[in-house]
């Protein structure tokens, strides 16, 4: 059977994925580990070191399974594919090859640096400040923002060697050639308002979830469960990417 893997992204652990539950077909299996420092996973000693990544996620991340990877968690699970073996399929959620931009939209290297510089200063606000950040797209951030709190309160999901390793990732990581040559589909679904990818043109074959943002787990969980069971299906019964992305 087919399994569906779903992997959070910076300063949101597993617990995002939650108001899906009610959504997933009865026949589907579906796991969220969460990333070593997140939840009960223990933090790596070097959170940006891809080789101790890629030994920690291994037996969470089969290869009979369609991973994920929302935000940043897209960006660490497309590049373990140079370091595991590849899965049915790699979904993009909110995520593209590289989060920093210098003319195509989405986060300039300017913004990242003063997000960055702010963490260090003061943790805590800075990612009160980013679940804001995240909220802002959606048709009602206020609700989308209530949804985090409600999930998440108030306490920090990661210890900060781990929080500021991922902030070095999104500044430094950057994807294109290891997405061309992946061994396995590479599909890039976003909601249609998200303020923090760039324009989508460039990246194919790509799924836009209308009036939603960067959270559509929270703004759109009927739709995104919908479309990742469709694709679940589709390439667990060997469809073509663009039969299984008609299909959803």
């Amino acid at each position: 059977m087919t399994q569906l893997v779903l992997l959070s992204g910076w300063g949101i652990d597993a617990r995002l994925w939650q108001r899906l539950a009610p959504y997933w077909p009865a026949h589907l299996s579906v796991s969220h580990p969460d990333w070593p420092g997140y939840g009960q996973r223990p933090a790596l000693a070097n959170p940006t070191d891809l080789d101790a990544l890629a030994q920690a996620m291994r037996d969470s991340l089969p290869t009979d399974a369609i991973w994920v990877g929302w935000s940043l968690g897209g960006m660490l699970a497309g590049a373990l594919l140079d370091l595991l073996p590849a899965p049915r399929a790699l979904v993009m959620l909110g995520a593209v090859p590289r989060f920093v931009n210098d003319d195509r939209g989405g986060v300039s290297p300017q913004e990242i640096a003063t997000f960055r510089r702010a963490f260090s200063r003061d943790p805590q606000r800075t990612w009160q400040h980013f679940l804001r950040w995240q909220a802002s797209g959606e048709p009602s951030p206020r609700h989308a923002r209530h949804c985090l709190d409600a999930l998440l309160g108030n306490r920090l999901p990661a210890d900060t060697v781990t929080l500021a390793g991922g902030l070095e990732q999104l500044a430094r990581l950057d994807l294109h050639d290891t997405l061309d040559r992946a061994t396995c589909p590479v599909i890039y679904l976003h909601g249609a308002s998200d303020p923090l990818v760039p324009a989508m043109a460039r990246y194919h074959p790509t799924i836009a979830l209308p009036d939603c943002g960067h959270c559509p787990q929270l703004s759109a969980p009927t739709e995104l469960a919908r479309k990742l069971a469709r694709l679940v299906d589709a390439f667990g019964v060997g469809r073509s990417t663009a039969e299984a992305i008609h299909a959803s």
